[in-house]
C-alpha cells in the first residue's frame, strides 16, 4: 500500500488514492477538509526532493499555473513546501485524456467534434501566451475530456515563464517527440508558436486518425518535424472540409514565419470556418515547408543517446592566398588611369539613386496616405451589454465585427451579458474591424450526483465536495439498505443546480424490529397499562373489572406475562380491580416444586399481584407447600429466583 494513502497532509487533505503516476511526481485523490471537496494533490517523490534543481523545478510548475484562470485549464489551488514533502493541490478533473477518447472513437473523430475541440484547446493557449507562458508539450495525454464535452488542458510539467526558456531540448521532451516544433527538435529558442505547432498536430491527429510522422526511434520522428512534409489531412480523409485542413497546415507549418502568429490568429479563422465551412483561405500549403532560417545560435544534434547537444561551429580553415592581379593587353599605367576614371563617376550615380531613393519614400509616407488612410472610429461600450441585443444594434454591426471568444460562469452577471471586450471600449479601431468579447454563462451549474448507498458521511462529503449543501437528513428503517446508507435523495440526479443549493438525504435505520417485550402491568392503572401497550405498538384485549382486595381501578392480570417477547401487534388481555367484596377470606394451598441443579433457591408467590410468600429454601426438601389466602378469583405467579416458572387463577370463595 502507497505511503501516503489514508495520511493527513497539513491537517487539511486527506489522501485517498493513487490516480496517476508522473517522471516527477505522484497524483493523488485526496479530500479538502476544509472546504469539504475532492481535490488532486500532486506529491513530488522522495527520492527528487533531495534534489535542490528538481524541487526549484516542480515549484516553478506551481507558481507558472497558479497564474492561469482559465475554465480550459486545470486549476491549481495551493503550493505547499516543508523540509521532507512537497506538493500542489489540483483541481480533480472527473474525465479521460483526449488520447483515451480518440482510442473509444476508433483512432479519429468527426470534423466538427475535432474543431470543438481544438477551439477550447487554443482559449487555454492563448490565455497562457497573454501571460507569458508557453505549455512546450501539448499532446492528446496532455487534453482531459470531462463527462460534459469540455476540455481542460492538464500537466504543465515542462512550462517556463518566457524570458526563462531554456535553450534545449531533453531527454524529456523526447518523450512527447510525435507534438514537438522543429524549433524544438533542434534545441533552438521557442515562442509560443511551438505551441501551435503541437496544437496543428494534434488537431492533424483527430481528423485523420494518424499521426504527421513516425519512425523507429525519437531521433527519427524529430528529424522528420525538420526536414519533411506530412501527407495533407485530405489524403488521408477527403471528407475534411478544405478550410480545415488549410488551418491544420498552416498551424504544422515547419517554417516558423508562415505558421499562426498567436492563437487568436488561428481561433479567428476556427471562428470563420464554424460560420461558414464551406469557407476556403487560399493558403499556399508549399511554403508552410521549405528551410527554416539558421538560428542565432549554435545548432544543438541529437546524440545516439536520443538527447540534444551543441555542437561547437568547426574552427575556421585557413583561406588560399587571392591570384596574382592579372592586367589585360595594354600597359600599366594606363589601365589605372582608366579605373580611376571610372570610380570618379561611381559617387555621383550613388548620390543620384539615393536622393531619388528618398523623395519616393517621402511621397510614400507623407503623401500616399492622404489617399489611402483607413477610417477609424472609437469602439463603442460593450461591456455589461446583452450579446444578442449588441448583435441586433445596427449601429455596432454596421462599423465593426462582434465576436464571441469564450463563455465564463460568473455569479454575478446574468447569461449572456458582455464581462470584457478587446479592444476596450473608446480605443480607435478601423471601420470593420473585430472587437472579441467574453460572455457570461451565468451562475455555474451544478449536476446533482448520485449518493444513494453512499454511507452518510461519504454522501455529505461529495455533495459538499460539488458545492452543494445537505439539509438535516430523514432516517427510515429499511429491509433492502444498510444501516446509516443513503435510501434516497431530492433532487434528483443529473438535476442542474447552482452553488449553495440543499439536497435532502432519507438515511436507512436498518431492518424493522417487529418483536418486544410484554411490560409488567399489574399494579397499574387502567389507563397507565392501555399507553403502555399503545407505546409499545401492542393492543390491548379484553378489559374485565373483577373483585379484589387490590386498589380499585390497578390492574390485577394481564394475559401474557411480562418478560415475554412477542410480535407487534398482538392483544393483551386486562383485569381491574373494581375493590373488595364482603366475603370472608379464604386460604388455599400453593405447592412449588424445586430444581435440583442448586442448592438454595429463592421463593416467591403474589396472588392478584400481591405478593404472598418470599423465601430462600434448600432444594434438598423437593418442594415447597404454603398457604396463600385470597377472595374471589385471583391469579396466582410463582416465581423461583426471580424468574416465572408458574402462573394461574385461582377461585377462594
Amino acid at each position: 500500500m502507497d505511503q501516503y494513502i489514508g495520511k493527513m497532509l497539513d491537517n487539511r487533505y486527506e489522501i485517498l488514492d493513487v490516480i496517476g503516476v508522473g517522471g516527477m511526481a505522484v497524483v493523488y485523490k485526496a479530500y479538502c477538509h476544509r472546504l469539504h471537496r475532492f481535490v488532486a494533490v500532486k506529491i513530488l517523490k522522495r527520492d527528487l526532493a533531495s534534489d535542490a534543481e528538481f524541487r526549484r523545478r516542480f515549484h516553478e510548475e506551481a507558481q507558472a499555473v497558479a497564474m492561469l484562470s482559465h475554465p480550459n485549464i486545470v486549476s491549481v489551488y495551493d503550493v505547499s513546501r516543508g523540509d521532507d514533502l512537497d506538493y500542489i493541490v489540483m483541481e480533480l478533473i472527473d474525465g479521460i485524456t483526449l488520447k483515451q477518447y480518440m482510442q473509444k472513437k476508433d483512432g479519429s473523430l468527426n470534423w466538427r467534434e475535432s474543431l470543438y475541440f481544438i477551439t477550447q484547446i487554443l482559449r487555454a493557449l492563448g490565455h497562457a501566451h497573454s501571460r507569458g507562458i508557453i505549455h512546450r508539450d501539448i499532446k492528446p495525454q496532455n487534453i482531459m475530456v470531462l463527462r460534459d464535452g469540455s476540455v481542460k488542458v492538464a500537466d504543465f510539467g515542462i512550462a517556463r515563464i518566457m524570458s526563462a526558456t531554456q535553450n534545449t531540448l531533453t531527454q524529456e521532451a523526447l518523450g512527447s517527440v510525435h507534438y514537438i516544433s522543429p524549433e524544438q527538435a533542434r534545441g533552438s529558442h521557442i515562442d509560443a508558436r511551438a505551441d501551435i505547432y503541437s496544437a496543428g498536430v494534434v488537431l492533424y491527429e483527430m481528423l485523420t486518425g494518424r499521426l504527421p510522422f513516425d519512425g523507429d526511434s525519437p531521433v527519427s520522428v524529430a528529424i522528420q518535424h525538420i526536414n519533411a512534409t506530412p501527407l495533407s489531412p485530405r489524403e488521408l480523409n477527403p471528407e475534411i472540409p478544405r478550410g480545415l485542413e488549410e488551418i491544420t497546415m498552416k498551424a504544422m507549418a515547419s517554417r516558423i514565419d508562415q505558421r499562426y502568429v498567436n492563437a487568436g490568429a488561428m481561433l479567428r479563422d476556427l471562428e470563420d470556418f464554424r460560420k461558414d465551412p464551406t469557407t476556403v483561405f487560399h493558403y499556399n500549403l508549399a511554403a508552410f515547408h521549405g528551410s527554416q532560417p539558421v538560428p542565432d545560435e549554435p545548432t544543438q544534434v541529437v546524440d545516439n543517446t536520443g538527447s540534444m547537444n551543441r555542437r561547437q561551429r568547426p574552427p575556421a580553415r585557413p583561406r588560399p592566398a587571392p591570384p596574382p592581379r592579372r592586367y589585360p593587353q595594354e600597359e600599366p599605367e594606363e589601365y589605372e588611369d582608366r579605373q580611376e576614371r571610372r570610380k570618379s563617376m561611381v559617387i555621383p550615380i550613388v548620390i543620384i539613386v539615393f536622393l531619388v531613393g528618398a523623395a519616393l519614400i517621402l511621397w510614400l509616407t507623407f503623401f500616399s496616405g492622404l489617399f489611402n488612410k483607413a477610417e477609424t472610429m472609437a469602439v463603442p461600450q460593450l461591456v455589461g451589454r446583452q450579446l444578442d441585443e449588441v448583435w441586433g444594434d445596427k449601429t455596432v454591426t454596421d462599423n465593426f465585427k462582434v465576436v464571441r471568444i469564450s463563455v465564463e460562469s460568473d455569479d454575478q452577471a446574468p447569461e449572456g451579458e458582455i464581462l470584457s471586450q478587446d479592444p476596450a471600449a473608446g480605443t480607435e479601431a478601423e471601420l470593420g474591424s473585430t472587437i472579441n468579447v467574453v460572455v457570461s454563462g451565468g451562475k455555474e451549474a451544478i449536476e446533482m450526483i448520485d449518493v444513494k448507498n453512499f454511507t452518510y458521511e461519504d454522501a455529505v462529503k461529495a455533495i459538499q465536495g460539488i458545492g452543494l449543501e445537505v439539509d438535516t437528513p430523514e432516517y427510515q428503517p429499511s429491509d433492502d439498505v444498510e444501516e446509516d446508507h443513503v435510501i434516497s435523495f431530492t433532487p434528483p440526479k443529473g438535476t442542474k443546480l447552482e452553488a449553495g443549493d440543499t439536497v435532502h438525504l432519507v438515511i436507512s435505520q436498518g431492518p424493522e424490529n417487529t418483536k418486544v417485550v410484554v411490560p409488567t402491568l399489574t399494579g397499574q392503572s387502567l389507563d397507565k397499562a392501555r399507553q403502555m401497550l399503545t407505546d409499545l405498538e401492542l393492543k390491548v384485549g379484553s378489559v374485565e373489572e373483577v373483585t379484589s382486595d387490590q386498589t380499585k381501578g390497578l390492574v390485577v392480570y394481564q394475559s401474557i406475562a411480562p418478560g415475554t417477547q412477542v410480535e407487534k401487534g398482538t392483544a393483551i388481555t386486562l383485569h381491574y380491580s373494581k375493590g373488595p367484596e364482603s366475603q370472608p377470606i379464604s386460604s388455599k394451598p400453593v405447592t412449588v416444586t424445586l430444581p435440583e441443579d442448586r442448592e438454595t433457591v429463592t421463593v416467591r408467590i403474589t396472588v392478584g399481584g400481591k405478593e404472598a410468600y418470599n423465601q430462600t429454601v434448600d432444594t434438598s426438601v423437593g418442594s415447597v407447600v404454603t398457604p396463600v389466602e385470597g377472595t374471589g378469583t385471583q391469579q396466582i405467579c410463582v416465581y423461583i429466583d426471580g424468574a416465572l416458572v408458574d402462573q394461574y387463577d385461582e377461585t377462594f370463595n
